[in-house]
């Protein structure tokens, strides 16, 4: 398929995207099903175009006065391409495959508008009805945080260090040109440009034996955080796929036991085979029978409970920007109900002096401080640990790490304006 070709699918692909409310992925999905002549750099450039005009949906359609998928589209080539005028336009020329020649009003947009001046949901590229939630944690910087959540993520990678030094694992992935992360001591990253395919990560030898897993630098910090270490009793209470859980195995050198369990027992499918790729055997994965009986033998006993709390995703929109326009206010209040319901979970299973590290991928203070706070009021037995206590596993880095994230008396806030990590917020609470 030719450029031009490809961003005619897009607009139509996405157009189906809007008219069906269906996820980006699904339409994506159905598209290839029934155009099978595209080959796999055709999909993975049409799904590119996709994702950055759901990326830069609001500023892409102010930029063009319009709001439909092709004025999207086409807005999103300047905006997050970087494309002049008569680029776009050899891409949209009314030739064969092609979509239609660009009008003399697009022209105009292109070539004169700006977002300067825009409201800071259309700067910051989120729904409108968040503006009140993003003013509340970030203030005046919104809009820059917004766009910087709006903004393709890199590949982040995390070495197992129960089978591999991070040096082992840059040599074996040499090829793809990844770097230390900034802030991770395990952590790798691979900078993807705006058109490029993610590489094929689960076909290296270094995935396929164990070396490294896919966790973006944010979410090790997270698990870093819960300064989990050998010989403690641990509970990954939201386990999910495994991420953490492998990440806090790595930290316990395989002493001590680390409890893996969710509500959602389907969430929990592909943490065995992971499990047994890292090597971690101090794992054991609790899958519920029925409600509260998984952990029921372990009242009193736990030194740690991680909680990587059900949350709206607001600071993983780098991943999924499909997620935020399909948000509804009624998420929001649903998470809060379910992150309250699993904090309380957690308070029988510690022992004296235990602790609960609360995580989320929200930048939304409804979901993260304001949580922690109406916790301790539940159970006034539970103190603060400082954020700077807690970031104290870095060494030489924390006092670096602690002028660019966001801190509050509950906890610290990533971002990847802050930190260059997805938004997570980690606050650690400890039994008195």
């Amino acid at each position: 398929m030719t450029p031009a070709a490809r961003l005619a699918a897009a607009i139509e692909i996405f157009a189906t995207i809007e008219s069906e409310r269906r996820p980006a992925t699904d339409a994506l999905k159905a598209w290839g099903l029934t155009h099978r002549f595209a080959g796999s750099g055709d999909r993975a450039a049409i799904a590119g175009l996709i994702y950055d005009a759901l990326r830069r949906r609001a500023s892409s359609a102010y930029l063009m006065d319009a709001d439909t998928p092709r004025a999207i589209l086409l807005g999103m080539l300047k905006r997050e391409r970087g494309l002049g005028v008569d680029a776009i336009a050899k891409l949209a020329d009314g030739s064969r495959y092609a979509s239609d020649a660009l009008s003399d009003d697009e022209r105009a947009g292109l070539d004169q508008r700006s977002i300067a001046g825009a409201p800071p949901h259309i700067v910051g590229d989120y729904p409108a009805w968040l503006d009140p939630y993003f003013a509340g944690t970030f203030g005046d910087e919104r809009a820059e945080e917004g766009a910087a959540l709006a903004a393709r993520a890199p590949l982040d990678l995390r070495v197992n260090a129960l089978k591999a030094e991070r040096a082992k694992a840059l040599g074996m992935l040499a090829d793809l040109s990844p770097v230390p992360a900034q802030w991770s001591p395990w952590g790798l990253r691979i900078a993807l440009s705006a058109d490029a395919k993610s590489p094929p990560i689960h076909a290296e030898p270094a995935f396929i034996k164990g070396l490294i897993e896919v966790q973006d630098e944010g979410s090790q910090l997270a698990a870093l955080f819960s300064g989990a270490k050998a010989g403690e009793q641990v509970v990954d209470l939201c386990a999910g796929a495994g991420g953490k859980t492998l990440a806090l195995a790595a930290m316990m050198d395989n002493k001590g036991q680390l409890y893996a369990t969710d509500e959602d027992k389907r969430r929990l499918a592909p943490i065995h085979a992971r499990l047994a790729r890292s090597g971690a055997r101090n794992v054991q994965v609790r899958t519920p029978k029925s409600a509260g009986d998984a952990l029921a033998d372990l009242a009193g006993r736990i030194d740690c409970v991680l909680i990587d709390a059900p949350c709206t995703g607001t600071g993983a929109w780098r991943r999924n920007p499909d997620a935020k326009w399909r948000m509804r206010p009624g998420a929001l209040e649903q998470r809060k109900k379910e992150q309250a319901e699993t904090l309380d979970r957690a308070v029988p299973l510690l022992k004296s002096n235990g602790r609960v590290v609360y995580v989320t991928c929200s930048v939304l203070e409804e979901e993260n401080g304001a949580q922690v706070r109406t916790f301790l009021v539940r159970h006034p037995a539970f103190a603060i640990v400082p954020p700077a206590e807690v970031m104290a596993v870095l060494g030489e880095q924390a006092a670096a790490f602690a002028k660019v994230a966001r801190l509050t008396r509950e906890g610290l806030l990533m971002s990847p304006r802050l930190t260059g990590t997805d938004g997570f917020f980690v606050s650690v609470v400890r039994r008195a």
